[in-house]
């Protein structure tokens, strides 16, 4: 039995006490959930049902709970049902029922930990968008990891997610660019204001060797062109895809810019003063009003912003997720405030994500200059320390909010220090096992056969419940745009299985005949395999076979 259906148990237990003693059906909610308590002798899984229903029905709450106990223990599966403290519904599985769960999920395959829970949300979800002045940096490539395991959380929620890079093609930031390119290619100082690195040299040999009489505005078109490929490729070969790589400079073309200044006007939070257009977002919260066309008659980034919010949204999104850098804490402000300019509730449609810095640190001391950067470290550095894998993991792990120190000697360690090895080894093994089974002609069988009920170890026990814990462990994640749970969960599963795998042979020894012990064993490494890799899978990270 899955957690969740152990809670529809519960549910079903509290309706039919609700209609036997007449109370209010409407207290009653659509769903519930389980947990598994901290201390394994309290039960196999927890329910606070009755707390939570006490008050609005006006009957104590273990009075409720001992109703619900009662109905509860006559489910199919349940093997006991105790009432603690003030109301709380200690509940145990019977052997069988819980070792179920080993089909459930083998059955299940990769949909396994898949729910309906997001259904009918459209997402828009931006993240990366570094200006294509520049290789991806290190910083970059935290967004690229943790985005696209957003996006694949998101969707195993059953929400319709858009994935976006948006690229700065317009602006002072791509003149810069273009000067620089133009100096370097003329064998002069790249302006003070300019961008450096050995990769500014190069970009600036191959327009120059295309286009000989190249002029600055060759300069800029080409660079970014050549910038934006490159960025393509680098994000692809980290197995970070876009739905879409928009362009600014595409806002300004279609006359964007000025389709979204109308629309503020008319929900009356435009204003001119000073020769210049502004939009009034202390309206909403923002320390200070700000400036979308300059005096100069010149489009402000915020005018950008403003137009490219109001394009994500015609496109028919609901919700607008951003993954920004720990330099854009001041952006949170203005971004709502404008959300509100629009008419929209922010709190429904905005939501942006400010992350901290990564450092990548060998033998104890940071490293910090690329080799062809120069002021940067980029995603190809890191991949070239500790490869894609590694890395992918190694930037998920860990919260939005948390500054990381990614060690090279760490991450690249075959040993059970190592997060990633810890967790790919046991997906390697699980394989491995699968593999020496069918040598002996060990199989799972017909489903039919399976005798869950002989997996009453208690490290066979233990794996199970971890097993079960996966599908709210991923609708979790992926409500709380927290991809780190995963990689924490993977990392606990993986410590149940090597201590089930250490006290339960599930290959014959010798001469043994094979039983069906080895079967609903061989039924149980499956399905830790399965969550392995579907786990993996979310946060863009493989299921190796062997290592």
């Amino acid at each position: 039995m899955t957690p969740a259906k152990l809670a529809e148990a519960v549910l079903a237990a509290a309706r039919v006490l609700f209609s036997e003693r007449g109370l209010d059906p409407a207290a009653l909610p659509a769903s519930t959930t389980v947990e598994r308590p901290r201390n394994p002798e309290h039960g196999d899984y927890a329910s606070t049902i009755a707390l939570q229903l006490a008050k609005k029905v006006g009957v104590q709450p273990r009075e409720l709970a001992t109703g619900i106990a009662d109905h509860l223990g006559r489910a199919p599966g349940v093997k006991s049902v105790e009432i603690a403290g003030p109301g709380f519904l200690n509940i145990r599985l019977d052997t069988a029922s819980a070792g179920q769960l080993a089909r459930v999920v083998v059955q299940a395959g990769r949909e396994y930990g898949h729910s309906d829970r997001l259904a009918g949300r459209r997402i828009n979800l931006e993240f990366v968008s570094a200006n294509p002045t520049g290789p991806v940096h290190i910083g970059g490539a935290r967004w690229a990891a943790l985005g696209d395991a957003l996006a694949r959380l998101l969707r195993a929620t059953g929400a319709d997610v858009g994935t976006e890079y948006y690229v700065n093609d317009a602006g002072a930031q791509i003149d810069r660019f273009a000067r620089s390119l133009h100096a370097a290619a003329g064998g002069r100082p790249v302006p003070e204001d300019g961008y450096a690195g050995a990769y500014i040299q190069e970009i600036a040999d191959e327009i120059s060797k295309e286009h000989p009489d190249a002029d600055e505005a060759t300069f800029r078109a080409e660079g970014v062109a050549r910038m934006l490929r490159e960025i393509r490729s680098s994000l692809a070969e980290f197995g970070v895809p876009f739905d879409l790589f928009f362009r600014e400079s595409d806002l300004h073309s279609r006359g964007e810019l000025e389709v979204a200044l109308a629309r503020l006007r008319e929900q009356g939070h435009v204003y001119d003063a000073e020769g210049a257009i502004w939009l009034r977002t202390t309206d909403f919260g923002d320390d200070k009003d700000r400036v979308l066309r300059k005096s100069d008659e010149e489009w402000t980034y915020f005018a950008a912003d403003c137009a490219y919010y109001l394009d994500k949204r015609e496109r028919g999104f609901d919700r607008l997720v951003m993954l920004l850098g720990a330099d854009h804490h001041g952006y949170i402000g203005r971004m709502l405030a404008m959300a509100a300019c629009f008419g929209d509730d922010p709190d429904q449609t905005l939501e942006i994500r400010i992350g901290q810095l990564v450092n990548l640190v060998k033998g104890g001391e940071p490293l910090r200059m690329s080799k062809r950067a120069g002021t940067v470290l980029t995603i190809e550095d890191l991949v070239e320390a500790i490869g894609v894998d590694a890395a992918r993991y190694a930037l998920a792990r860990f919260s939005f909010d948390s500054p990381i120190d990614i060690d090279v000697d760490l991450w690249t360690r075959s040993t059970r220090d190592n997060p990633v090895y810890y967790v790919q080894y046991v997906a390697a093994r699980t394989a491995s096992v699968a593999r020496n089974a069918a040598e002996v002609g060990l199989t799972r069988g017909e489903v039919d056969d399976f005798r869950p009920e002989l997996l009453g170890h208690e490290k066979e026990q233990d794996l199970l419940k971890a097993l079960g814990d996966y599908p709210a462990i991923v609708a979790t994640a992926a409500e709380l745009r927290e991809p780190h749970r995963v990689a924490r969960y993977l990392e606990e599963l993986a410590g149940a299985y090597h201590r089930f795998y250490d006290n339960c042979r599930i290959l014959p020894v010798g001469d043994e005949p094979i039983g069906d012990l080895h079967r609903a064993r061989l039924w149980l490494n499956d399905a830790t395999r399965t969550v392995i890799s579907n786990g993996l899978d979310l946060l863009g990270v493989s299921a190796p076979e062997r290592m």
